[in-house]
């Protein structure tokens, strides 16, 4: 089940990937759309997460979208934002599932790992919750769950 260190002030839930959190920490073309999002909506991701947007900061910075001050501030406000969020810890039943999600909807293993957890987060009742990614795929696998989608 999900979990977080602290509470934070109510907003409606909603299940985040990686890709919606990024331009939360490093400005990007997508970073005013995604903070819109952010105070609408509580942010519960996967227990890997903290993992990818690390990645994909260092692949930012990789790619010189991102000097070292920039990467240092963005994993910064990464960390905080970890603080924040509640998290879906990894089971069995969770990996299983994302190896279904494999086939059925021609994901990436990372990509069926976060939908088997927003699935899992909402307890198999995507009906009315909202799950955030720029990754068009996965925003189609989503949608073909049950999830609402949020603009980004």
């Amino acid at each position: 089940m999900a979990a977080r260190a602290r509470r934070q002030v109510d907003r409606v839930a909603a299940f985040w990937d990686s890709s919606a959190i990024v331009p939360l920490c490093a400005r990007q073309k997508l970073t005013a759309q995604a903070m819109s999002l952010y105070n609408t909506y509580e942010v519960t991701v996967w227990w890997a997460t903290p993992v990818e947007v690390a990645s994909a900061l260092a692949r930012l910075s990789r790619m010189q979208q991102l000097n070292a001050k920039e990467l240092t501030a963005a994993r910064r406000l990464a960390d905080d934002l970890a603080n924040t969020w509640w998290l879906v810890q990894p089971s069995d039943a969770l990996r299983a599932r994302a190896g279904a999600l494999v086939d059925r909807y021609n994901l990436r293993a990372a990509d069926a790992l976060q939908l088997a957890a927003a699935i899992e987060w909402c307890e198999d009742q995507p009906d009315g919750r909202v799950f955030l990614t720029a990754d068009q795929r996965l925003r189609e696998a989503a949608l073909l769950c049950g999830f609402e989608t949020g603009h980004l």
